[in-house]
């Protein structure tokens, strides 16, 4: 068993959305499908892959604007975020109109996310983390064997999340950042909303916003 990745840029903010499968069953999700859909779907068809639901980690435009048309176009449930992420994915339709995104549909996932919970991916499973700050549902998905995390806008290479918006809140991102993230292992690398993948090691040595050096 397996977890492989394709990482596709999608909509205007090049917002990495992650296609993931299991090698064994070739059946697979979409974390993030925010937008750019017969992109997303041929990426799919071009690896064999039968999606089999969509991941969110957080309601923000561009990781959630696709997701409502993929659900109805392939009857996919929807799984995540967190509850508290609620409002935004019902500001989808007017934070769509406001970037000049095309038109974004709200919805209500098949299965709202909590710390603690897994997810299933054909033969694989992945741990959700519930990381608030950048919003307040945002959660990761985590697979273990693979050493691999998948954090939305949580943390960046050389960044974190941007917390200036409608409930975000510093310190929660922080918290999260130190006490869920990095305790999975300076040797997972994560896959973050915007730009190159990172590892939790190289970020806890160098992140200039949330290293050991600078949070102690």
């Amino acid at each position: 068993m397996s977890l492989r990745v394709e990482i596709i840029p999608v909509t205007a903010f090049e917002q990495n959305c992650s296609l993931i499968w299991d090698t064994e069953t070739m059946k697979g999700a979409l974390v993030d499908a925010g937008g750019d859909i017969e992109h997303l779907l041929a990426r799919a068809a071009h690896h064999g892959v039968t999606l089999e639901k969509l991941l969110v980690t957080h309601g923000h435009l561009d990781h959630a604007s696709g997701v409502q048309d993929l659900a109805d176009r392939l009857g996919l449930p929807i799984e995540g975020p967190q509850r508290e992420d609620d409002f935004w994915i019902q500001r989808l339709p007017q934070d769509a109109a406001a970037y000049g995104f095309p038109p974004a549909r709200a919805f209500t996932p098949t299965r709202w996310l909590e710390q603690g919970d897994t997810v299933t991916l054909g033969s694989l499973s992945l741990d959700v983390l519930h990381c608030p700050g950048h919003t307040p549902g945002h959660v990761v998905f985590h697979h273990a064997p693979s050493k691999l995390a998948f954090v939305g806008d949580v943390l960046f290479q050389g960044s974190i999340g941007r917390t200036d918006f409608p409930r975000g809140n510093h310190a929660d991102l922080i918290r999260a950042i130190r006490e869920r993230l990095f305790p999975l292992g300076d040797d997972t690398r994560f896959v973050p909303g915007h730009g190159p993948m990172s590892s939790f090691g190289a970020e806890r040595r160098s992140n200039p916003y949330v290293s050991d050096r600078t949070v102690g």
